[in-house]
């Protein structure tokens, strides 16, 4: 770590320190020394009995301007260490503890017997569980990978599998179609006749409970899905999975509107439109 970087390091130290619950613990050395005297021995034993729950963030070590600058450097860093020393193994520290030797650059008193020093940064135990908050760290955001679709066809199925076949046969990213699934028109409610294709699905969930799926929603004979019907067709089998004990966690959803067709749009048939109005699910793990 350059200088520069150490330097704004002991700042936001120090901000944080302000505008948080951060604590600090100072302690003072003799001229030229980096081991502690009796007294300040004794400070530092009574605070380490005393702070047994707390955890110690870091440790920053400053000399006065007395001699060389490559010696402070040296004699700070000897100092850091040294009260790393007493308190590694009695107190809990960080995993990604810092020590800082400043060297005479943290000289900040006018009193050279102040800059003769090292300060534990730490927090309490009633602190701990606003940790990162209190340090600014903002949890890492997890971006999921983007699953790459593998059309059904591309999959040859033998011929007559069932759902429970071409799960077995699948891999991540899998569109399967969930053949006789069907809505009245222009709604998301499901008709009855698809009862038997639905308790397929919740069947398959039910003997691949680590299967995760994505359902999704296509439409068919219109320009654009002004109402996102399906979206909502997706959400309405998914809603029916839930209910019947699937984790809503396992079910995502998607609707892609007029988007993915099988056919150009407008159909020439209906036997085009059916297959451009479908529900699929695509594999997302098993």
């Amino acid at each position: 770590m350059n200088m520069t970087k150490i330097l704004r390091f002991a700042v936001l130290l120090v901000s944080f320190q302000w505008v948080s619950a951060q604590e600090q613990f100072v302690v003072y050395f003799d001229n030229n020394k980096f081991d502690l005297n009796k007294t300040e021995q004794a400070k530092l034993d009574k605070w380490i009995l005393e702070n047994k729950t707390s955890k110690i963030l870091s440790i920053t070590g400053s000399t006065d301007e007395v001699g060389s600058s490559g010696f402070n450097d040296t004699l700070s860093l000897k100092r850091v260490n040294s009260i790393y020393a007493k308190v590694n193994g009695k107190l809990k520290i960080r995993e990604d503890f810092k020590t800082i030797s400043l060297g005479e650059k943290g000289a900040t008193s006018t009193i050279k017997a102040e800059n003769r020093k090292a300060i534990i940064h730490y927090i309490l135990e009633k602190d701990l569980a606003r940790e990162n908050e209190i340090l600014g760290i903002k949890p890492k955001v997890v971006v999921e990978e983007e699953t790459v679709p593998i059309e059904e066809e591309a999959m040859n199925f033998p011929e007559g599998a069932t759902l429970l076949d071409k799960i077995n046969l699948s891999t991540k990213g899998t569109l399967i179609r969930l053949e006789d699934i069907n809505f009245h028109v222009n709604t998301f409610a499901i008709i009855p006749s698809s009862k038997r294709a639905i308790d397929e699905l919740i069947l398959v969930m039910n003997k691949f409970p680590k299967l995760k799926i994505e359902i999704q929603g296509h439409i068919c004979c219109v320009q654009k899905d002004a109402r996102n019907l399906s979206l909502d067709r997706a959400k309405q089998v998914r809603r029916i999975l839930i209910s019947e004990g699937i984790a809503d966690a396992r079910v995502k959803v998607k609707g892609f509107g007029v988007s993915k067709p099988k056919f150009a749009i407008p159909e020439k048939s209906e036997f085009e439109a059916a297959r451009n109005r479908r529900v699929e699910i695509m594999v997302l793990d098993k």
